[in-house]
């Protein structure tokens, strides 16, 4: 109570003027503390909720398509290892040319690259995983003056 009282011989003491520039004052720090702490945050919000939908939207498509592609490969029938042996031969001839050169030992495969371009190595890689169905289990490439160079191994599919 004491501080109650206080403030109210305070307000009594102070001029009409000095009052209502104070309750100004009050009203002005209210409406900054409401704007900084309730409204500006909305809006920021508001304002990038579009870009952030739209991002979000590219995303959810781009994994439904990733969905759809891994249940296409999951429904395809199993290759032999001799025709997915055939398939990375032919992409490497297709792809590679004379940059790639086959060597088949058992159930792995090693191919050795020597300056091959990367935008052809990435689409060989694509045509291998797509129509061998085979995946590198070693790389070791090193990126020469001429394109790259090295090694990749790949587990082919167990003979029947």
């Amino acid at each position: 109570m004491s501080a109650a009282r206080s403030m109210r011989a305070w307000w009594g003491r102070l001029a009409g003027r000095e009052q209502v520039l104070v309750v100004l004052m009050a009203l002005v720090l209210a409406a900054a503390a409401i704007w900084f702490a309730g409204l500006a945050p909305a809006l920021r919000t508001l304002r990038t909720a579009p870009a952030q939908i739209e991002a979000l939207d590219a995303q959810w498509q781009s994994m439904q398509a990733l969905a759809a592609q891994a249940r296409a490969f999951k429904a395809r029938a199993p290759l032999s290892r001799d025709d997915a042996l055939r398939e990375l031969e032919l992409s490497v001839r297709q792809r590679l040319g004379s940059s790639g050169q086959v060597n088949a030992a058992g159930d792995r495969v090693t191919v050795v690259i020597k300056g091959a371009a990367p935008q052809v190595m990435a689409q060989w890689l694509s045509q291998a995983r797509l129509k061998a169905r085979v995946v590198a289990t070693q790389a070791n490439l090193t990126r020469g003056s001429a394109g790259w160079d090295g090694t990749l191994v790949f587990s082919l599919p167990p003979a029947p």
